[in-house]
C-alpha cells in the first residue's frame, strides 16, 4: 500500500511510469489496477490554497512517522530475538510491553472473519483507511507544488492497495525535508484517522442522543438458533437483570456472567463421588408449604434425581446449617435428605422470595434464610458444572410495554411484566459464560418503535472500531523498513542526512536495512498468521 514514493536517491528505477500522457490500465495474471486522474485538479487547488498551513501539519507528521518507525524497529528487533532465542528472563518488561504479536493488536485486525458482516466491515474500513493514506500523500505533494499524475487502485496477487504517482523529475528536485513530508504524509493521516475514529466512538452516545438512549439497558440484536437462549429471547428484547442484578450495557452483561461463574467455582466444594449437587451454591427460594404438598414426587434412579420435563428438582436448605456448604458435612446432609426432594415448576418458583447466601446481590450481614414459618427454603438440584441463573427481560412491542419500561427505568414500581404480556423471568441452567457470549447485545435503545434503526449504532461502532484497527495496522505496516512500502522511501531520505557516510556506503546501509527488515517482517507476519489460525481453531 504505497503512495507518493516515486523518487529514488540512489538511481533506482520505479515500477510504474511516472509521467504519462494517457492513462492505461494494467491487467495480468498477478496484477491489475485502475488509474484515474479525476482528482488531480481539485487536490492540487486545495493543496496550493492552504500550502502554508499544510506544510506545518505535515511537518508534525514527520516527527510522528519517525517515532513510529523507531518503535517498529524495536519491535522487529524483539521479533528477531524471539525467533533466534536470543532473549532471556531479564527481558520480562519488554515481553509485557510487546505481548505476542508484531503490532500488539492481535487478533483485532488479523483475526479471521467468520460472517459476511465481518467481511463487509473489513472492506469498508480498508477503503476508508487506504483513502486517508493516499489523500495524505496527494495533499502533501500539492502543498509542495507537485501535480499528481494519477491515483491507482490495484490488486497484486490477492492483496489490494493504492498509490499516488508523481512527476519524478519535479519530486527529485525538492529539498529533502519537503520530500520527507510527502513520504510521511500517509502514515500521519492514518494516525489522524485513528484519532478521529476514537473520538467518534467516545462521542457517539452524545451524537445519537436525540434518537437513542445509551447505557440504560441493553437491547438484544440477534439470538442465533444455536444459542441456548433461542426461544427465550428475541431481537428487540431488553435484558433487565441477571440473578437480580440490573444490567445497563453489554459489558455489564459479561461481567455479571463472569462473576456468577467465579462465585460458583468458589462454592463448588462437593465431593466428586456425588452425582447431584446444587446449581449455584445455596441459591434458594421461599416455597409455601401448600405448593410443596402439591408437588410431584421425585423419582430416584441410580442416585440421580429426575423429574418430568416441565419440572425441576428442589431440595431443602436448612437456614441454620447453610454454612455447612463450606465443609464436607454437606454430603451427609444431602444424602439423608433426598427423600425430601420436590419437583416444582421453575417459572413459578422464580417469582417467590429468595433465600440462601448464594445470590450475588446478597449482603454479608443479611440472614441467609429470610423465610416465614409457613415457607421452606428450597434450592434447585442440578448436575455438577451447570449454573442456575435467572434472567429478567422486557419485550417492549406495544405502547403499554414501553410505558412499563420507562417506569422501570425511572425507578417507579410497575406491575409484573409477565402479567401484562411484556416480558418476564426465565431460568437458564448450563454454562453461563457460553450463554452470555451466544447473543449480541447493544447499549443503544431507540426512543421510538422503529426496529429497522436498532442496528444503526452497532453498525457505526463496528465501522469506527474496525477502521481504527485497520488504519493503525496500515500506519505501522508502512513504517516497516521493507521494500515497496513508505518505510523504504522514508528510510532512504533519512539516511541521506548522515553526512559521515559516503554515497556508496549510504546505498549499502540502505540495502542492508531493507533486506533485514523485509526478512524479519515476513517471518513476523507469518507468525501472526499462524497464531491467528490457531486462535480461530480454539475459539
Amino acid at each position: 500500500m504505497e503512495g507518493g514514493r516515486q523518487t529514488r536517491r540512489f538511481g533506482r528505477r520505479t515500477l510504474l511510469p511516472l509521467h504519462v500522457r494517457r492513462l492505461s490500465h494494467t491487467v495480468s495474471c498477478w496484477y491489475c489496477d485502475y488509474k484515474t486522474s479525476a482528482f488531480n485538479e481539485p487536490l492540487f487547488r486545495v493543496g496550493r490554497r492552504h500550502a502554508r498551513l499544510l506544510r506545518v501539519w505535515f511537518s508534525v507528521g514527520i516527527g510522528f512517522s519517525l517515532t513510529a518507525m523507531l518503535g517498529v524497529y524495536v519491535i522487529l528487533l524483539w521479533e528477531s530475538a524471539t525467533l533466534l532465542h536470543l532473549y532471556n528472563g531479564n527481558a520480562w518488561w519488554l515481553s509485557k510491553l510487546l505481548p505476542g504479536s508484531l503490532f500488539g493488536i492481535f487478533p483485532s485486525v488479523f483475526g479471521l472473519s467468520t460472517t459476511v458482516a465481518d467481511v463487509g466491515y473489513m472492506c469498508i474500513s480498508t477503503i476508508i483507511s487506504v483513502s486517508a493514506h493516499e489523500f495524505g500523500h496527494a495533499l502533501a505533494a500539492a502543498s509542495e507544488g507537485i501535480q499528481i499524475e494519477y491515483i491507482a487502485v490495484f490488486v497484486a496477487v490477492l492483496f489490494p492497495g493504492a498509490l499516488v504517482a508523481f512527476n519524478y523529475e519535479v519530486l527529485q528536485a525538492l529539498p529533502r525535508f519537503s520530500t520527507l513530508r510527502i513520504y510521511c504524509a500517509g502514515i500521519w493521516h492514518n494516525a489522524a484517522c485513528c484519532a478521529v475514529c476514537g473520538l467518534a466512538l467516545f462521542l457517539l452516545p452524545l451524537i445519537l442522543y436525540p434518537f437513542y438512549i445509551h447505557g440504560e439497558i441493553p437491547m438484544v440484536l440477534d439470538v442465533p438458533s444455536s444459542s441456548p437462549l433461542s426461544g427465550f429471547l428475541s431481537s428487540g428484547d431488553l435484558v433487565m437483570s441477571m440473578d437480580g442484578i440490573t444490567i445497563h450495557n453489554p459489558q455489564e452483561w459479561m461481567e455479571v456472567a463472569a462473576h456468577i461463574h467465579e462465585q460458583t467455582l468458589r462454592n463448588s466444594n462437593f465431593s466428586n463421588s456425588f452425582h447431584f449437587t446444587m446449581a449455584n451454591g445455596n441459591k434458594g427460594y421461599c416455597v409455601p408449604s401448600s405448593l410443596m404438598e402439591a408437588s410431584t414426587d421425585v423419582l430416584l434412579t441410580d442416585d440421580q434425581s429426575t423429574c418430568p420435563n416441565e419440572f425441576t428438582a428442589f431440595t431443602t436448605l436448612s437456614c441454620s446449617n447453610s454454612s455447612m456448604l463450606d465443609d464436607g458435612s454437606i454430603a451427609d446432609k444431602y444424602q439423608n435428605s433426598r427423600e425430601g426432594m420436590h419437583c416444582l415448576i421453575a417459572k413459578d418458583i422464580v417469582k417467590l422470595r429468595k433465600c440462601g447466601d448464594g445470590w450475588v446481590k446478597s449482603a454479608s450481614n443479611r440472614s441467609s434464610c429470610p423465610c416465614s414459618e409457613d415457607d421452606t427454603c428450597l434450592i434447585p438440584v442440578q448436575i455438577p458444572g451447570l449454573i442456575w441463573v435467572e434472567i429478567t427481560y422486557l419485550r417492549p412491542y406495544s405502547s403499554q410495554c414501553w410505558k412499563l419500561a420507562r417506569n422501570s427505568f425511572a425507578g417507579v414500581k410497575s406491575p409484573n411484566f409477565e402479567e401484562k404480556g411484556c416480558g418476564g423471568t426465565f431460568v437458564f441452567v448450563g454454562d453461563v459464560l457460553s450463554m452470555a457470549l451466544s447473543i449480541r447485545l447493544t447499549a443503544y435503545r431507540p426512543r421510538w418503535l422503529f426496529s429497522f434503526v436498532a442496528y444503526l449504532p452497532n453498525v457505526l461502532e463496528k465501522i469506527f472500531a474496525c477502521t481504527f484497527h485497520v488504519s493503525l495496522a496500515l500506519a505501522l505496516l508502512n513504517s516497516l523498513p521493507v521494500y515497496f512500502l513508505d518505510g523504504e522511501s522514508i528510510l532512504e531520505v533519512t539516511i541521506c542526512y548522515l553526512r559521515v557516510l559516503s554515497p556508496r556506503m549510504k546505498g549499502r546501509v540502505l540495502r542492508l536495512c531493507l533486506l533485514a527488515g523485509t526478512l524479519i517482517s515476513t517471518f513476523a507476519l507469518l507468525r501472526i498468521f499462524l497464531l491467528t489460525i490457531l486462535f480461530a481453531e480454539e475459539t
